[in-house]
């Protein structure tokens, strides 16, 4: 969907110096850029960069960004400028390991520590509010969305054998998958989470392109996603999948393309307008994907590198104005690709499109439950059964306080009377929610001594 990112990495070897594979050709169709990411198109650039690891180990590390994928999107940030003339960085993706590298890099023996998890949890949630502050400072919410897209959904069900399925493995990071070209611009991606990855070693690359695209889709104002992770990684650069498995934006059928690219991963029509509702953010650059007009008022001040053009005027918001405003397309300034449009052409399409125009709250929902789908299509996980983060927004909320029980007449309660309130019955043992237990002795005690001094006033 907007700008693709692929990455590729050699895996250091214990021996001998690793080269990194050789570019694909890219071929006109492959320029076109899919439906299927949305983030903002980063300036494409060719760099390489080598570091000694030691004397017998050295990894090389290549970074191709072609063709730009024609739905590619520009969610570049005040940030990037720096990408553009920051020197080359020289120590990306030192470890690529999956379940071993947490055994060497915590010190421990096998036969210490007999079972390492692919990702750390700990680490896992310590990435998480490192891709928070990230996405406060560069906006690049909607390229991190088309990272862990575009890595996840080369998936196809029809393979069986791990990871010549692909999905999300990891495999992005390579150069040979990253030189795709519905991947252009997505170097840029990898550059702004590198130090993150290079600070939590014990977190796979898998698990960190995914954590980072529902990251930032919750930042945005979207949904809550119900993500598990642990997923493992491909260690080299045979392991990634062919060229062509990514929807293109201009295909002659949009809709039969459209479904031959997301049922061969095992997803329906309505995840498929579930998951192009993505397309709210970022924006879209004709010098690096041929779609889009140079500039538009909704994109001309940014925020990052100025230009491009956006599916909706809020292109860092997500909500379900793309649907609105693909469905009505009075404003010029926006964009409809043919595989936006097609939502609201095709029959059974259009039939999800309209539901999401009138409820939000249902394309929320459909939409989390699409995106969770398809982050853990093709993964390999360790432990089987994934991670799931603890936090707060995961656990199963109490029983909602409703100040209306505890106020009087139709006057409302301050939220710091409601709090008071609480405090006060808990702190007898009770809550608001239900009566303190009732003490029989003392109550007949009240009434007889209620008794005693009317009786009392009655014969004076």
């Amino acid at each position: 969907m907007a700008e693709r990112l692929s990455l590729q990495l050699t895996l250091p070897s214990h021996s001998s110096p690793v080269a990194s594979a050789s570019k694909n050709s890219i071929s006109p169709k492959s320029m076109a850029a899919t439906v299927f990411g949305t983030a903002a198109a980063a300036a494409s650039s060719a760099s390489s960069t080598t570091r000694l690891l030691s004397s017998a180990t050295r990894a090389t590390l290549s970074f191709s960004s072609r063709s730009p994928s024609l739905l590619s999107r520009s969610s570049s940030s005040s940030s990037f400028n720096f990408l553009r003339s920051s020197p080359l960085i020289s120590h990306l993706f030192l470890n690529q390991g999956g379940p071993s590298s947490c055994v060497s890099n915590r010190g421990f023996s096998a036969a210490s520590n007999p079972k390492c998890l692919a990702s750390d949890p700990e680490q896992l949630k310590s990435a998480r509010e490192d891709i928070k502050q990230l996405l406060k400072t560069t906006f690049c919410h909607p390229i991190l969305v088309r990272l862990g897209w575009h890595d996840a959904g080369t998936y196809n069900k029809d393979i069986e054998e791990w990871p010549q399925r692909g999905g999300a493995n990891g495999s992005l990071r390579f150069d040979v998958e990253l030189g795709h070209g519905a991947n252009a611009g997505l170097v840029n991606a990898l550059k702004l989470i590198e130090p993150i990855k290079k600070k939590y070693s014990n977190v796979t690359y898998a698990d960190l392109f995914q954590l980072a695209s529902a990251t930032a889709i919750e930042e945005a104002g979207g949904p809550k996603i119900p993500m598990k992770y642990g997923r493992m990684d491909v260690v080299g650069p045979e392991q990634c999948p062919e060229e062509g498995r990514l929807p293109d934006a201009g295909p002659p059928s949009p809709a039969a393309h459209l479904r031959d690219v997301f049922y061969r991963m095992g997803l329906n029509d309505k995840e498929i307008v579930a998951l192009s509702g993505a397309h709210t953010l970022g924006r879209a650059r004709p010098e690096r994907s041929g779609w889009g007009k140079p500039e538009t008022k909704y994109t001309k001040d940014g925020p990052g590198a100025p230009g491009g053009q956006s599916w909706t005027a809020q292109w860092l918001k997500f909500d379900n104005s793309y649907f609105k405003d693909i469905k009505e397309r009075t404003d010029e300034e926006l964009l409809v690709l043919p595989t936006d449009a097609v939502l609201f052409e095709d029959p059974a399409f259009k039939v999800y499109a309209e539901k999401y125009v009138e409820d939000q709250e249902a394309f929320f929902k459909d939409y989390a439950e699409a995106h969770a789908k398809l982050s853990n299509l093709g993964a390999k996980f360790d432990p089987p059964e994934g991670i799931v983060l603890d936090d707060a927004s995961s656990k199963p909320a109490g029983e909602k306080f409703e100040a209306a029980k505890y106020s009087y007449g139709k006057r409302e309660l301050s939220d710091s009377m409601k709090q008071k309130i609480r405090e006060e019955y808990e702190a007898f043992g009770g809550s608001p929610d239900k009566p303190l237990p009732t003490n029989y002795f003392l109550n007949i005690i009240v009434v007889i001594a209620v008794l005693a001094i009317l009786t009392s006033l009655l014969g004076n």
